[in-house]
């Protein structure tokens, strides 16, 4: 087994690494929540589209290169070390798309994504169905040739600078809970949809509440067949749950804690919990390389990706965490304090932290799909 990178893929990070050096500080996390930061991330991912890093792995037919998973993990993964603004378009609901829809659906949504034309929302999680996601409410009633959607879901973040919804709802109330379940595609410009943002732990405010009242959905815009969206939605959580950005993320922060150290001459207690930080955040991206693996024989990852979300998002926990102690209470001095050290980085990650085991399906539930799935242990 090779586990070094090929020359031209070496180049290729370079080359990428390069390109975000220029770009100069960006804030990652997810920052981009106010106008003028909205309007830069959009035209960073313009920018990245025009030069196919995007969608590298795509289909041409598509508005891909055909490049191998490999080199769209390598992309990323610099991407997120350099705090890129990267919406879930290309990543999230295309592979959905590719996997499921039809061929007038590919060809309508995918060169737009590709060319990083729309900006996407998902609507999934509801105020009473989060974790329990098959209990969600939101309801979809045929009529003629379209659907009337009528609901609420919660946590749906960048709602507020997105132009499109992918969405499950309940179409068949009868049903069991996972089977009465369909996936929508539609513009957030729709008459009925209304957005309320919501302002989290971290002061920022791109989480929001989203509210359908008679939503009118062509019936041509579902995606899969009906009653069939949990099995779709599933396809999605993979693709999520793999990306590698939820790892690497977390390097940018060791990086900053182990500066800080550094200058404070830390003693061999803390360098050696440093260390085994830079160990776990290696392991964590070789979870990843696996699941790219598993992408380019053309496997969707299953319980891989959910190994590669429980470990990444508890890592960057436990990063954070590492970096306030070390800092002791000036690491809790927020961004534009004075004295905050690291200019209040260390401060905002470990707010930020706290989300992580929780987005894109708890821990447990991480767990769960692990043991029931990758190690075929009975439910219950």
């Amino acid at each position: 087994m090779e586990f070094s990178f090929t020359p031209e893929q070496q180049a290729f990070r370079r080359e990428v690494r390069d390109f975000f050096a220029e770009l100069g500080p960006m804030p990652g996390f997810g920052g981009f929540d106010q106008g003028e930061d909205t309007a830069r991330a959009r035209a960073v991912e313009r920018q990245l589209a025009r030069r196919g890093w995007l969608t590298m792995a795509w289909p041409k037919a598509y508005g891909g290169q055909d490049a191998g998973q490999v080199q769209q993990l390598i992309f990323r993964e610099e991407a997120a070390i350099a705090g890129a603004p990267l919406g879930q378009g290309a990543s999230v609901i295309a592979p959905a798309i590719m996997l499921h829809g039809t061929e007038e659906q590919k060809r309508r949504f995918l060169p737009p994504i590709a060319r990083a034309e729309i900006a996407w929302c998902q609507g999934f999680s509801e105020p009473g169905a989060g974790s329990d996601l098959a209990s969600l409410q939101t309801r979809a009633v045929r009529d003629g040739d379209d659907y009337l959607i009528n609901g609420q879901k919660i946590w749906t973040t960048g709602a507020f600078r997105s132009d499109w919804i992918h969405l499950l709802a309940r179409t068949d109330p009868d049903a069991p809970k996972h089977r009465g379940i369909s996936y929508f595609l539609f513009d957030m410009k729709t008459p009925g949809v209304s957005v309320r943002r919501l302002t989290h732990l971290t002061g920022r405010a791109d989480l929001c509440e989203t509210f359908f009242d008679n939503v009118r959905v062509p019936a041509g815009q579902m995606l899969g067949p009906e009653n069939r969206g949990w099995y779709v939605a599933l396809t999605t959580l993979d693709f999520e749950r793999s990306g590698i950005d939820r790892v690497v993320s977390g390097q940018r922060v060791l990086d900053a804690i182990v500066e800080y150290a550094q200058e404070q001459g830390a003693d061999d207690g803390v360098r050696a919990q440093l260390a085994d930080l830079q160990i776990a955040l290696h392991v964590g991206r070789l979870l990843c390389y696996r699941v790219a693996w598993m992408q380019a024989r053309g496997l969707v990852p299953n319980h891989e990706a959910s190994m590669s979300k429980v470990f990444g998002s508890e890592l960057n926990q436990r990063i954070a965490n590492a970096g306030t102690r070390i800092m002791g209470l000036y690491g809790q001095l927020y961004e534009g304090e004075p004295r905050a050290p690291a200019a209040g980085f260390i401060a905002f990650a470990h707010l930020h932290a706290v989300q992580a085991t929780i987005l894109a399906g708890t821990s447990e539930i991480q767990r769960t799909v692990i043991a029931t799935r990758g190690l075929g242990l009975p439910r219950g």
